[in-house]
């Protein structure tokens, strides 16, 4: 037991401490971003339910590989917030609920909002490439997905909480998140699974690029903050600085 739970303090632990210490501070204050991303999600839910709203949320939120490109870029944002219909809301809801809060606490809110909507980019992106690729292709798509309804919020869960799990040292619970995905995709594949692997793969390359530009500046971490910072200079040192004064 001793051994299971050094496991869990070194998987867990800075992660465990950064969301405590966030929660313990700020309370619901910590989170006002996912409680919002919460409500909008649910209200988007009623209405599209309803006979007056199904056609107003598929204008503003709907998006689906036929369309032209700039209508899909409009709707990428909102469509993040609009629940699929064959899939029960509550599931959404905490999926939102748990990934964006856990990540807005350790992240911060830009930062956050940045990853999920790059997920969700990415994800409509391969959409389209997919089905120019076609079935014939390992990575391609049937052209009938091409008027699927992509909506929701799972690319930017997956995408986000791989992402919190590397850069807090979770790594085997990423490792299982992309596991998982994988299986789901090979059991299953469909748009959706596919779309996640996309999500997963942009957001590693992501870790990777900041993981090197952090060993290029000499992996200093941010004052106060868990996230180490991107830079993609070297600041000169003081020597340096008198130097070029003189």
């Amino acid at each position: 037991m001793t051994a299971v739970r050094r496991w869990a303090h070194r998987e867990w632990g800075p992660l465990y401490r950064a969301v405590r210490d966030g929660l313990v501070a700020r309370r619901w204050r910590a989170v006002p971003m996912t409680l919002a991303a919460v409500c909008l999600t649910a209200a988007f839910q009623y209405v599209q339910n309803r006979p007056w709203g199904y056609g107003f949320v598929q204008d503003v939120g709907a998006v689906r590989a036929a369309d032209p490109w700039w209508l899909a870029l409009l709707r990428t944002p909102l469509s993040l917030f609009v629940p699929a219909l064959d899939l029960p809301v509550w599931g959404a809801l905490g999926q939102i609920l748990v990934v964006f809060g856990v990540a807005e606490i350790c992240l911060g809110r830009p930062r956050t909002l940045v990853i999920a909507y790059l997920a969700t980019l990415i994800g409509t992106l391969y959409a389209r490439l997919g089905i120019a690729l076609g079935p014939g292709s390992p990575f391609g798509l049937p052209a009938s997905d091409a008027r699927v309804v992509d909506t929701g919020p799972s690319a930017a869960v997956v995408g986000l909480a791989v992402y919190v799990c590397v850069r807090h040292r979770a790594r085997w619970t990423a490792a299982c998140v992309v596991v998982a995905m994988c299986v789901e995709c090979a059991l299953k594949p469909n748009l959706a699974g596919k779309e996640h692997l996309a999500a997963i793969g942009a957001v590693l390359l992501l870790c990777a690029a900041e993981a090197l530009a952090r060993r290029q500046d000499g992996g200093g971490l941010r004052s106060g903050s868990g996230v180490p910072p991107i830079r993609f200079w070297k600041p000169r040192s003081k020597r340096d600085q008198r130097r070029s004064c003189r």
